[in-house]
This record gives structure tokens, sequence and C-alpha cells, in this order.
């Protein structure tokens, strides 16, 4: 019988706040696990790629031969990518355009809000399930890509000015925000429980 009770999700441990995120899973009920190598992706049921600069985090997988890895890894287990993690999932990366795992069916323009003076905290409703309707949520954008478009199959659960900057595509997730820095878990608990539906069906 599969053991949902807590399941072992990686975060990528080469840059950003890594730790944040671990300390995020565990409070919503995960075992996290830091990545560093390849073969730490063994046995997990899940990961999660957080933000940083993407160009410099490319760098470093590839220094780690880490990209191969992950890109099968993300090809059938649930992963959520923040800010640069976002980056790294989409199929389509601009401003200027770069090198991406191409797992979400979503289109990126790279530092879109501006540089670091330009980051902002915002208050914005998001519809996490199992909510049945918008809620606030605490959003903390920090030199943000903005997702320019979406595929059929993705989920927008919250926009900004016009544009989704959190959404879901089967058992992936990304977010244009760093939701590691707010207090609220609903969106770690929301890829918990992606995590936990794809084990029950494997």
């Amino acid at each position: 019988m599969t053991d949902l009770s807590s399941p072992r999700i990686g975060v990528l441990a080469l840059q950003g706040d890594y730790e944040r995120h671990a300390t995020a899973l565990e409070e919503a009920g995960a075992h996290p696990s830091l990545v560093k190598t390849a073969e730490a992706l063994t046995d997990l049921d899940g990961l999660i790629l957080p933000g940083g600069e993407s160009t410099t985090m490319l760098k470093f997988l590839d220094r780690n031969s880490l990209f191969d890895a992950l890109q099968g890894f993300t090809r059938h287990k649930p992963v959520f990518g923040t800010c640069a993690g976002a980056i790294l999932l989409a199929r389509q990366v601009s401003h200027p355009a770069q090198r991406s795992l191409g797992i979400l069916d979503i289109a990126v323009e790279r530092n879109a809000y501006g540089d670091q003076r330009d980051s902002a905290i915002l208050t914005l409703d998001a519809e996490i399930p199992p909510a049945t309707g918008p809620e606030p949520v605490e959003c903390v954008f920090i030199r943000a890509p903005r997702i320019a478009s979406v595929g059929s199959d993705v989920k927008v659960l919250a926009s900004r000015d016009g544009f989704p900057v959190l959404i879901e595509q089967g058992h992936t997730m990304a977010a244009t925000f760093h939701p590691e820095l707010s207090a609220d878990r609903r969106i770690h608990n929301r890829f918990v429980s992606l995590v936990k539906s794809a084990k029950i069906s494997q």
C-alpha cells in the first residue's frame, strides 16, 4: 500500500532560498530533502525548483550534470518551480531567450517587472484547491518573470495585472513569486497534495 503520510520532496539546493522551501514543506507535512546531485533525485516523490538567477542556475546544473537528470525527473514526477524555477520549467523563455526544461506549456519573459528595486509584496486573490473560490494570498515578487501566455491545459490560480502568477498543469505548479517567504503555507500544501495524488496514480 502506498504511504502518503509524509511524501519525500526534494528542493534543488544550488541557489535561492532552498532552506525556507524545506521548512515550508515540513510544515506542509512532507519530508524535505536537499538536492545537489543527480543521485539525490532517486526515490523522491516530487521536487521544488527554487528562485535565484536562471542563467546562473543553468550553469550550476551543467556543472553538476543535473540538467538531463532533471528533465527526466520532471517528465514523470510532480515539480513546483518558483521565480527562476518557473523559468526553467517553461516551454519558451524570452528577454533574452535561454534553454529550459520545456515541461510546462507556458511562455515566460525574464525580469519583466524590472530589477531588484522594483520588487514588491502584494496581496492577490488566488483560487488554491481545495478552496472553492478566490482567497487573498501574500505574494513576494523579487525580480519576477512574467508568464506571457499559457496553453489550454494550464489552470491559472492567480494573476497580477492580467498575467498569470500562479499556475498548475497536471501535477506540476509554477509561481512567479516566492511563497516560501510568506508564513502562508496554502501553496506548499497544494503542491504536497499534488504529490500525494501522483503517488496514488502510480
